[in-house]
């Protein structure tokens, strides 16, 4: 059973609109849980339209007519670059704040806030980099060239699984951009993009420029809605992601969107079957499988099954559940008592539907919000736990034959996020991965990211790309601009 803390009296936190910090005008609020100790931690504004309102206002005027608009390339790298040092010196106190948000590992997430600034390095690089292109004009009399220009106010909604790195994708390259930035974090974890605005201050970027509104659904629609927001950028459900899409279609504002993943770790016979089981492992067990690329499907050839897979299950047995501020934890608790419902929930429908449980699910685990590593084998890819995202520590086996049958049993699914394979052979590595439809592809490894490695999902998986030169890209406009050279008088009806 587990030893909790003992309660302690919630911290509040203020919004951050236009530099200042402020409550909900409508004086609501709301708790922040810590999942491992099973109580309030923290305090948020709980923000309405009218908080979200002035937010969207401060960042069209910051853009508009602030000093931000007129910043230089130059002093917007400068800036990236004074919050990247400010990130790594507060890195470890960041990481902790995050693991009691969230239930993570404090060594993940310490990892997480440690890398982060490079992302803010990379971008700020970024930042100098953008250029425009001299076009060759099949009209004598003119010249032509593109401008790179940002797009504008950037509303952002982040996830509660990695907040801050998952800001820190959207952020970076939205400031490099040029662009003014609203973030609503998710109502489970709002405490980091708080903290963050700490920083983002004492960097020295003008009002507006960064503002940040704690809240739950209203302040989710408010924002999504705002005529003056000029791109939406979120990371999390497909079905949440989908209704962002349909509100952003009446308003003809762009969208970056990072949703749900199925993804397939394809074993073959010719592995490392000792690296094939770690990634196993990493894929799906690691953050309690509360990832969106989580390997959930192994798709493993029959002839090495039960070499890889009982490695996994020995390996997943003991894997230790506990404080995840402990070195020695491997796994915390899911996030929220809503997440730890539905994987429970996910579990008994699938052995109901003719899944058996090789290791793990409810009954095994030591209470709270802890799911114990789930290993559900007798699985077909019609089955609901084959095809839905489950968001938690429980992988489904499906056994393949030929090279053929497990590509076909990798893209049978509505997702494309993520997929590793396991080949000691390069060629057979190289052929699937050129057939699988997934965004990213590892092959003899998993769960690997980088701030100059472009993420995003085929099919249900998402539009768009963040991380890499092509995250910049999402956040600025081209335009075109002709200069006319002879002076010469033109036919009025004509084109051209």
């Amino acid at each position: 059973m587990l030893d909790r803390p003992a309660p302690q009296a919630p911290t509040a936190y203020d919004m951050l609109i236009d530099g200042r910090w402020v409550g909900a005008a409508s004086g609501r609020r709301m708790e922040s849980l810590d999942p491992y100790a099973g109580s309030a931690w923290a305090t948020v504004p709980d923000a309405g339209a009218q908080d979200v309102a002035a937010a969207v206002g401060a960042a069209r005027a910051a853009f508009d007519a602030g000093p931000w608009g007129r910043a230089t390339a130059r002093e917007r790298a400068a800036l990236l670059r004074r919050l990247a040092e400010l990130i790594a010196r507060d890195a470890e106190r960041l990481a902790a704040v995050e693991s009691r948000d969230n239930g993570k590992l404090l060594r993940e997430m310490t990892a997480q806030w440690r890398y982060m600034p490079d992302w803010f390095f990379y971008f700020a690089g970024a930042a100098e980099r953008i250029e425009g292109t001299t076009l060759q004009s099949d009209r004598p009399n003119f010249s032509a060239f593109t401008r790179k220009e940002p797009v504008g106010v950037v509303a952002a909604i982040t996830p509660w699984n990695s907040p801050g790195l998952l800001l820190a994708w959207k952020l970076a390259p939205a400031l490099a951009a040029g662009c003014t930035f609203i973030v609503k974090p998710s109502e489970h974890t709002p405490v980091s993009a708080i903290e963050l605005g700490r920083l983002v201050q004492e960097a020295g970027f003008p009002a507006g420029v960064y503002n940040v509104v704690t809240g739950g659904p209203e302040a989710g629609r408010a924002l999504v809605s705002d005529r003056r927001v000029d791109k939406i950028a979120f990371t999390g459900s497909t079905d949440v992601g989908k209704a962002i899409a349909r509100t952003a279609a009446d308003n003809l504002t762009g969208v970056l969107l990072e949703l749900g993943g199925k993804s397939p770790n394809i074993v073959f016979h010719d592995c490392d079957p000792v690296a094939a089981a770690n990634g196993v492992i990493s894929g799906i067990f690691a953050a309690s499988g509360q990832t969106c690329m989580a390997g959930s499907r192994l798709v493993i050839q029959r002839s090495i099954m039960d070499d890889v897979l009982g490695r996994v299950i020995e390996r997943a047995r003991t894997i230790k559940l506990g404080d995840p501020g402990l070195p020695e934890t491997e796994m915390g608790p899911v996030a929220t008592p809503q997440q730890f419902a539905k994987v429970n929930g996910m579990i008994e429908a699938a052995v109901k539907e003719g899944a058996r449980l090789a290791c793990g699910g409810p009954e095994a685990g030591p209470g709270g919000l802890f799911v114990p590593p789930t290993i559900l084998v007798d699985v077909t890819p019609d089955m609901t736990i084959a095809r839905e995202e489950v968001f938690g520590p429980v992988l489904s086996v499906i056994p393949f034959d030929t090279e053929e049958e497990a590509i076909a049993i990798a893209n049978d699914t509505e997702f494309g996020l993520a997929a590793g394979i396991w080949s000691l052979n390069i060629q057979r590595a190289h052929r699937v991965a050129n057939k699988v439809r997934a965004g990213t592809v590892w092959l003899n490894a998993y769960r690997v990211v980088a701030y100059n490695a472009p993420f995003g999902g085929y099919k249900q998986s998402g539009s768009g790309r963040e991380n890499g030169a092509a995250a910049v890209e999402e956040y600025l406009e081209t335009k075109t601009v002709w200069v006319e050279l002879s002076g010469a008088t033109r036919d009025p009806f004509t084109i051209g």
